[in-house]
């Protein structure tokens, strides 16, 4: 077996192939039949004097050195509501035009490199369930460089022109700071020139700090100065890796940025650090013109017991706090929304009337699980409440919707990468088509008009432009009779809410 194995081996790498340890564990069928269409690929090829590497009906049309990791899934296309074809876009018809734009200005969807090709099935009870064929499991530069050609091919199939990604995601973390960020460069390298004649390009860009041992305490929050400026020096990097590659923002997820325990934590000055890290952050943003915009991402807790950034509003009095308004806006993420006791609606709504609603990571939790779950959300009650944010905010641009969703443990197939976007962009859209005609129709929004229409009188005007103090409230409130609250109409609103979707 072993050498057959290898025999089959060398055929497969014929054709370019690139052939991990776990597919030549996979067994004799599964080896015997890849070499097989390997060796019909190699027949065409010879008749042909091409060089190409090709699917299953060596039809592929891909370059010498090239491999199809998709080869038995098509792009994806648009059918309608009707359609049954689970690899098929029911709503989301990109070009379609609602509410003054067309759809894929609205959704400006990105898919997440960590989770489509870094995601192993892994969870804190058990091991891996999941390498796909052509990945070996390894953290090599060359398996960067195949995975990297993995993403922009899904892009394509998928018809979507954006990806996110932390730095360690996308290339390997080097035995010295000087090797990570030579190894970074030349993926990125690649990254480039796989862009070339296509509009594909990050949505954003950030640097791991919470995997690797030193970064424990945290990063810019460490009470070791020296982890402080490795950490700074990694962001810096990754910073110019999303400015070379032509990024639109540039995230702060601070998983490891609080605390487990206030007996061994000075506060303020973990604080102060945080600040100070995201001012330098600030300053060599403008330093190296990078239009991108810099976007925080809060979080309650986990892995810490408590993150600094709990939530959008602990945010927003941080930015304030430490001058930073101006300069960052906020990546709403779902599902720490409710980890967080809130809702998404309610996160997206805190940022967009304080003007830093940036970017949503589209995702959602379990209620029964309680913990960050990540999974693609799908609850178009839920996508419709985040579209009527999206909506009355204008749009997101240039932020956009990224699926920081994962496959389930148990879902081991390619193709379920595929369906799990198709379901995540159809959802959204079904939301974005629902809000518009909430707002379209106008009944929601008249039943909150109503419900506050009080303000609109003198006396509420005179409240609301700052007029009338204490004195002049306490004479209006002597002359008039007790005043009796009207209805709020809560059911009413849910009704009209819940038939609109």
């Amino acid at each position: 077996m072993i050498e057959m194995s290898r025999a089959y081996k060398m055929v497969l790498q014929s054709q370019g192939f690139v052939v991990s340890e776990l597919v030549m564990r996979m067994g004799r069928r599964s080896i015997c039949l890849a070499a097989f269409v390997a060796l019909l690929c190699l027949g065409s090829t010879l008749a042909t004097q091409e060089k190409r590497v090709a699917d299953q009906t060596c039809g592929s049309g891909f370059q010498e050195g090239e491999v199809e990791f998709f080869p038995n899934i098509s792009k994806i296309e648009y059918e309608g509501p009707s359609s049954k074809n689970p690899l098929a876009f029911k709503w989301y018809n990109p070009e379609e035009e609602i509410y003054g734009k067309k759809m894929k200005d609205w959704l400006r969807f990105s898919v997440a490199f960590w989770h489509t090709f870094r995601g192993d099935g892994s969870d804190p009870f058990g091991s891996p369930t999941k390498q796909w064929p052509w990945d070996d499991g390894t953290d090599s530069l060359e398996m960067a460089f195949t995975r990297m050609r993995a993403n922009f091919e899904f892009l394509k199939k998928l018809g979507l022109n954006r990806w996110c990604f932390h730095d360690r995601d996308i290339a390997p973390e080097g035995r010295t700071l000087e090797e990570s960020n030579a190894n970074l460069d030349k993926v990125v390298a690649l990254a480039k020139q796989l862009q070339e004649g296509t509009d594909i390009r990050p949505l954003w860009g950030t640097a791991q700090l919470f995997k690797h041992p030193r970064y424990m305490h945290g990063a810019a929050t460490s009470p070791d100065a020296r982890i402080y400026a490795y950490a700074a020096a990694q962001v810096k990097k990754a910073m110019e890796a999303t400015k070379e590659l032509g990024g639109e923002n540039y995230v702060f997820w601070g998983g490891r940025e609080g605390y487990q325990s206030l007996l061994n934590t000075d506060l303020e000055r973990e604080l102060n650090h945080l600040g100070q890290f995201l001012k330098s952050a600030a300053e060599y943003k403008k330093k190296i013109d990078f239009d991108g915009v810099l976007l925080i991402e809060p979080k309650p807790q986990e892995p810490t017991k408590h993150q600094y950034d709990w939530d959008a509003a602990t945010a927003i009095g941080f930015l304030q706090k430490y001058g930073l308004k101006d300069d960052f806006k906020l990546n709403i993420e779902c599902n720490h929304a409710t980890l967080a006791g809130h809702s998404c609606y309610h996160e997206l709504e805190v940022s967009r009337i304080n003007g830093v609603l940036g970017n949503i990571d589209a995702n959602t939790g379990d209620a029964q699980t309680g913990w960050d779950t990540d999974q693609f959300l799908m609850d178009i009650a839920e996508t419709t409440q985040v579209m009527l944010s999206v909506l009355q905010n204008g749009g997101l641009a240039p932020g956009g919707f990224n699926f920081d969703a994962k496959l389930r443990r148990e879902s081991t197939d390619v193709e379920d990468l595929f369906i799990s976007h198709i379901a995540g962009m159809d959802a959204m859209a079904r939301g974005l088509r629902n809000a518009a005609k909430i707002l379209e129709e106008g009944t929601l929004p008249s039943i909150v008009k109503e419900r506050y229409a009080s303000f609109d009188s003198a006396l509420g005007a005179s409240i609301e432009s700052g007029e009338l103090g204490f004195e002049e409230l306490e004479r209006e409130a002597l002359r008039m009779e007790e005043p009796l609250p009207a209805s709020g109409k809560q059911e009413l609103a849910e009704m009209v809410f819940y038939n609109s979707i």
